[in-house]
């Protein structure tokens, strides 16, 4: 989890307007690994009420960042951002309940700050929940809200998300089956590194389920997501790879070797 991501880019300041600059200070230090004189600046802002500031504390109780890890502090931090409405407080807040760290276990709690999150648009928070109403370990089995959120946290580059998408469409929860979708999902999440991403688009290379077969390609994929240590590719990597020729083979490996470009926004 990024604990401290959205630091400053575009600073969180108090009401009036002031500590934007103050707040871009202190992204420059924690950028630098200099996190004493990062929290020395987001003190005083987050004892005046700054809720970014409190949450960059808290994070930095949760991870050990200029401080000793104190589970306890970073919840009793994390709450304040929260309750202030700062999305990256409730998401990190939310964590905390999730896992029970700092506070008791709450999942139901949990949810309620992810939803509040992924309403004001934060992606993690929103890929977070996909998860949540999908695999309905957790929550209620929501499969319309789980592809609603994983689309918001997709249209942030949430890779997860992007194949999470593609399994939905592939194993048609809550819409019509849709190989051609389910491909292109997979594709988008594997471009951007996801390894189960990558798994799945192999295999439909290898099937030709909504995509042209070609069993190079897959197995150049299913290569990226063995060394991924993904699970999903264990079924189809070695069944792929004894289809082919030892040329072949060499191809796939040469081009699985090769980095793969940044995504389009």
């Amino acid at each position: 989890m990024r604990w401290l991501d959205a630091l400053a880019k575009k600073p969180a300041a108090r009401a009036d307007g002031s500590g934007a600059e103050l707040m871009a200070d202190a992204y420059e230090a924690s950028s630098s690994g200099d996190y004493s004189r990062a929290l020395a600046i987001w003190g005083p802002l987050a004892q005046a009420g700054v809720a970014r500031a409190q949450n960059n504390i808290g994070a930095c109780f949760t991870e050990g960042l200029g401080v000793e890890r104190d589970a306890k502090l970073a919840f009793q931090w994390l709450s304040l951002s929260a309750a202030a409405g700062d999305k990256v407080g409730q998401r990190n807040c939310a964590a905390l309940y999730f896992k029970g760290e700092g506070v008791e276990q709450d999942y139901a709690r949990a949810m309620e700050l992810y939803r509040a999150a992924a309403g004001q648009d934060d992606g993690p928070a929103a890929d977070m929940l996909s998860w949540m109403l999908l695999e309905g370990e957790i929550a209620e089995q929501d499969y319309p809200s789980a592809r609603r959120f994983a689309e918001v946290a997709a249209a942030h580059g949430i890779a997860a998300s992007m194949t999470r998408l593609g399994m939905i469409y592939h194993n048609a929860l809550g819409v019509e089956r849709d190989p051609v979708k389910a491909a292109q999902w997979w594709r988008r999440g594997a471009d951007r590194g996801d390894a189960d991403g990558q798994a799945m688009l192999g295999a439909a290379l290898h099937l030709g389920s909504g995509v042209t077969r070609d069993s190079v390609e897959a197995l150049v994929w299913l290569t990226r997501a063995h060394a991924g240590g993904s699970p999903r590719a264990g079924r189809f990597f070695q069944a792929v790879r004894a289809a082919l020729s030892p040329g072949q083979i060499a191809e796939a490996e040469r081009r699985a070797a090769v980095p793969l470009p940044e995504p389009a926004p």
